[in-house]
């Protein structure tokens, strides 16, 4: 396995509809998979799309280990790998939080997202996966589904002056444990 490069905010490779993946059973697709996985661990993502590593398909990955289930809201998601993903919302709702992005290193923003959203895609092995999502779980699979469509977070910000270096965070988040949450947030 390998760490790859990430590519960075202004990229061609983050602003175009990645291309769906024909055979979710080719040995590229297969390959693929453990190289982005160890890549977001190795940058302490939750999440991360194949174009935000050059790779412009229709993939991503992520999760909410349990080890950092606590920062938000408590929920552990397993590692999923999802190919040619759909999402839809399922509530009119949403609720605006911080986000980070390993294509956006050292900011965060304030982003409006939907509360309860449903997704489907296929697996790793080319199998069906179905689920619903809310809090924290639905905002990483809508963040990581973004890129799949060319759109980063800022793009999805209402108000750019929440726009922030990570250093600077600790300014406008009063609550300790809120903060080092965001602070570590992808």
């Amino acid at each position: 396995m390998a760490i790859l490069k990430i590519a960075r905010m202004g990229h061609p490779v983050l602003r175009v509809r990645a291309e769906e993946i024909d055979d979710p059973m080719a040995p590229e697709v297969q390959r693929l998979v453990p190289h982005m996985l160890e890549t977001m661990v190795d940058a302490d993502g939750l999440g991360l799309a194949a174009p935000q590593i050059y790779v412009s398909k229709r993939l991503v990955i992520f999760s909410i280990p349990a080890d950092r289930a606590d920062e938000f809201g408590g929920e552990v998601v397993p590692m999923s790998v999802l190919i040619n993903p759909v999402i839809e919302p399922l509530s009119d709702e949403m609720v605006t939080g911080w986000e980070g992005c390993l294509s956006v290193p050292g900011l965060r923003g304030q982003v409006a997202r939907h509360t309860h959203v449903g997704y489907r895609g296929l697996s790793l092995k080319g199998k069906p996966i179905e689920r619903e999502a809310k809090g924290w779980h639905a905002r990483v699979v809508q963040h990581e589904f973004d890129h799949l469509d060319g759109i980063l977070y800022p793009q999805r910000m209402d108000n750019l002056g929440e726009l922030v270096f990570e250093s600077e965070i600790k300014h406008l988040i009063e609550d300790p444990e809120e903060r080092a949450a965001v602070e570590r947030a992808d």
